[in-house]
């Protein structure tokens, strides 16, 4: 018959059975309950036992000796640890690469441009977008998505600017955005900035029209352009009008 020792865990009991102690389950540990249930000779033997000083508590000690209890609570984890020199200098050196990555595949000027007038009215479009569209577009009747101002920009901060926000504007299907460039008024070069954007914008195959922005959004010191559609959104406008072209075509 096998000798059951109980210990204080819930969660584990201790047979004995042919001379060893076996960890078993309180399912199992029920299981030889019932058997010790119906022997009072047995229940006598495993309460004497569990006894201390006696055989079996001793041989359970020992077994239990190396065994650390389960704490609750508060739990430690392992300091994190600093990055070294040499990790923080490589990722330097992994930021400045995709800068340069970035900066390597925008394609706009850099070059001295055409200076232009601080007060010039700005008009551009490509060949095929309708009147009406540009009408449209002078007028403001485009909603705007995104504005980017350049106050205070220098010309390749701004040259990295508005080429992000081209190519943004046509992953996201952002229709029209406003650039404000200022006049340049006060600059030691006149329009300097206003210039390069005409000529970025009309430079980027992925913009259809540009024009001076209203006054109340900016006057001749500020550009609307309009971005050529995404192809994800020039199937679901065919689909949409059953063929038909949109307010233009592209």
């Amino acid at each position: 018959m096998p000798k059951l020792v109980r210990i204080a865990s819930p969660a584990l009991r201790l047979v004995h059975l042919s001379g060893s102690f076996a960890a078993v389950t309180p399912v199992e540990a029920s299981e030889v309950d019932g058997v010790m249930d119906h022997d009072p000779e047995q229940k006598r033997t495993t309460k004497k036992a569990q006894e201390p000083g006696s055989e079996e508590w001793a041989d359970f000690a020992s077994a239990m000796q190396d065994v650390a209890p389960l704490t609750k609570g508060k739990q430690t984890f392992a300091p994190k640890q600093a990055a070294s020199a040499d990790e923080h200098e490589a990722r330097k050196k992994a930021a400045e690469a995709f800068a340069t990555q970035q900066q390597d595949a925008n394609f706009l000027t850099l070059s001295e441009v055409k200076p232009l007038d601080p007060l010039e009215v700005l008009e551009w479009r490509q060949d095929g977008i309708q009147i009406a569209v540009f009408s449209k577009l002078r007028k403001g009747g485009y909603d705007i998505a995104r504005e980017l101002d350049l106050h205070q920009r220098t010309v390749k901060e701004a040259h990295a600017d508005v080429f992000k926000l081209i190519n943004q504007a046509h992953a996201n299907d952002w229709r029209c955005v406003l650039i404000s460039h200022g006049k340049g008024l006060r600059s030691p070069t006149p329009a300097r900035l206003k210039s390069y954007v005409a000529h970025w914008l009309a430079e980027h195959p992925l913009v259809l029209a540009y024009c001076s922005a209203q006054r109340h959004r900016g006057g001749t010191g500020a550009v609307y352009a309009l971005i050529k559609k995404s192809p994800r959104s020039r199937e679901e406008n065919r689909e949409r009008h059953g063929q038909k072209s949109d307010d233009y075509p592209q």
